[in-house]
């Protein structure tokens, strides 16, 4: 029995080493195909600044001289701009506080008319 199976254990090695001797046929790789162009350089472009918007900017404008008046409460007062006209919004301590806000956003350049929508709270 023990020669029996010697016999197999060396016959199983070698067929094993068998195997792993034998050459491994290598296929020819295929024929490339037409050279492909290659792409042209991409020309750098300029990132384009972002235009600001006409309103927004006419309306911070309105909000710096309001901050730069020293009786008006420019904290309380927002400001809208559409197509020159500029919207007061918000609350004003009096009736004067009001008009000097409305009077200082119409001198803004690019101020065409100005729709005073400050409420009077009397007591701030």
């Amino acid at each position: 029995m023990k020669r029996v199976l010697a016999a197999l254990v060396v016959l199983g090695l070698a067929a094993c080493g068998e195997e792993a001797a034998k050459p491994v046929a290598v296929q020819p790789s295929p024929p490339p195909a037409e050279a492909a162009q290659p792409a042209p350089p991409l020309e750098p472009k300029m990132a384009e600044a972002p235009r600001p918007d006409p309103n927004k900017e006419l309306a911070r404008r309105v909000k710096r001289a309001l901050e730069g008046e020293s009786k008006v409460q420019a904290a309380a007062i927002d400001v809208t701009a559409a197509d020159g006209v500029v919207t007061l919004w918000g609350t004003a301590a009096t009736d004067a506080e009001s008009k000097r806000a409305a009077g200082v956003a119409a001198k803004v350049e690019g101020v065409k008319s100005v729709a005073n929508k400050l409420a009077i709270v009397k007591g701030s």
